[in-house]
């Protein structure tokens, strides 16, 4: 194998409502706050638990349908690759950040928004996709937006998509 795997998935919670903003092209980006728990007995027989926070960066079409369907607490399948970015704070200190960027955002259940049942749905480019933004495969192949068009964040991920009369759907 010439190359390396990049790849992340995860299964978690979000600890807070999703975070949508535009870049100045008018990219959809959210950002998405998951947390992953496990848990274990120490060598005392005491139940542990470690809760793990990961911050997910979902673009285009994608970021638009979560940023409407998830609220706190809904459970999401995440798949996509890790990336570091830095920056430098105020202080003139260099600060790294290590951000998931999403291929694949699947619904679960629990803690819909408005107190509604969680049900399942999918927004992705990935095959488990379901036919979500985009409808699985242009939105892949097209070009992450330019440097500039980050407005604070790192990395690309896909375009928008899509188009048609199934594009409010989430799933």
């Amino acid at each position: 194998m010439a190359g390396g795997v990049n790849k992340v998935i995860l299964v978690g919670n979000l600890g807070a409502d999703p975070d949508m903003r535009f870049t100045p092209s008018g990219q959809g980006v959210c950002e998405l706050r998951v947390a992953t728990s496990e848990s274990w007995n120490d060598k005392n027989g005491q139940r542990q638990e470690r809760t793990e926070w990961h911050r997910i960066v979902v673009w285009g079409k994608r970021a638009e349908v979560c940023a409407k369907y998830l609220a706190k607490g809904r459970q999401v399948f995440v798949e996509g690759r890790i990336q570091t970015r830095s920056y430098d704070d105020k202080d003139g200190n260099k600060k790294y950040i290590v951000e998931i960027i999403a291929a694949d955002v699947q619904f679960l259940g629990g803690g819909g928004r408005d107190g509604a049942p969680g049900g399942g749905g999918s927004v992705g480019s990935g095959p488990r996709a379901g036919g979500g933004a985009g409808g699985g495969g242009p939105e892949r192949d097209s070009p992450p937006p330019s440097d500039g068009d980050f407005g604070g964040y790192g990395g690309g991920g896909g375009g928008g998509g899509g188009g048609g009369p199934d594009d409010d759907i989430p799933f």
